[in-house]
């Protein structure tokens, strides 16, 4: 999941806890299974098994966007303005989303691969276990469940 134009915000005033929160109660509450992740500072990514997968991306986005924006206008009123629609109302996520099934073993580990090298990529750590908000890391708060292998 992306932010509306690739907006740098969630590195801040405690964005990504919002992510991890919303993502915990889905764990409780709607039986989200959460198998790898990493938040970077304009974009999530999430392997996941739920009953309702589009059902999850629309509740997580809606209620992710209602308590990020809330913080960014509190703390970032100009910030704010950015998510603003011409009719009124704002837009924090990108509509699009680009899910994919996985269909093996093999694909899965890719894709994990992919997602916790993200940082890396991106020149903020030297070694995927050291970016906090990804499932690379094991002292990270947010807790993933048991492979499906």
């Amino acid at each position: 999941m992306t932010v509306k134009n690739w907006y740098y915000v969630l590195d801040r005033y405690r964005r990504w806890n919002i992510v991890a929160d919303s993502l915990k109660w889905f764990q409780k509450n709607r039986e989200l299974k959460l198998f790898a992740f990493v938040f970077m500072i304009n974009h999530v990514h999430l392997i996941t098994k739920t009953g309702n997968t589009i059902g999850f991306i629309r509740d997580f986005k809606k209620f992710t966007a209602g308590k990020i924006l809330k913080n960014i206008s509190a703390r970032e009123p100009r910030v704010a303005a950015l998510f603003k629609k011409e009719g009124g109302g704002y837009t924090f996520w990108e509509k699009t989303n680009m899910p994919e099934w996985i269909e093996s073993d093999t694909f899965l580990l890719q894709k994990i691969n992919y997602i916790h090298n993200n940082p890396v990529k991106r020149g903020y750590v030297l070694k995927a276990e050291d970016w906090y908000w990804s499932s690379a890391n094991s002292a990270c708060e947010l807790r993933i469940n048991d492979l499906p292998l």
